[in-house]
Order: C-alpha cells, then structure tokens, then sequence
C-alpha cells in the first residue's frame, strides 16, 4: 500500500488535547520530526484534523 510522510511543523503548545493525542497517535513529538504511514483514511483524517501543525511531503 502507499504510504505518505508527515512533518511537524509547529508546536503543540497552547492547542487542545485532542489535537496533542492526535500529533502522538502519529507518532510526532518534536519540531521537524518526520514519520511515515500508511495512505489510509484514518490517517488521512487524523493529518486533516491537524493540519496547522504538520504538511505533507511528497
């Protein structure tokens, strides 16, 4: 399956906690971390929910 990577681009300071549990349920914790999932639609929905804090690399 195709898989997309993510990147936190922006503090989770000063954000609500399902927004902070979101970020973790990705896997990202710093500034400039990158991880790579699945092209799902749960992860999709997920990087939607947040989607101030990270972008999507190609």
């Amino acid at each position: 399956m195709a898989t997309i990577k993510i990147k936190q681009i922006k503090s989770k300071i000063g954000y609500p906690v399902d927004q902070k549990r979101t970020l973790q349920a990705l896997g990202l914790r710093k500034i400039g971390q990158v991880v790579e999932k699945e092209d799902t639609a749960d992860i999709r929905g997920m990087v939607r929910k947040v989607h101030h804090l990270v972008e999507v690399i190609d």
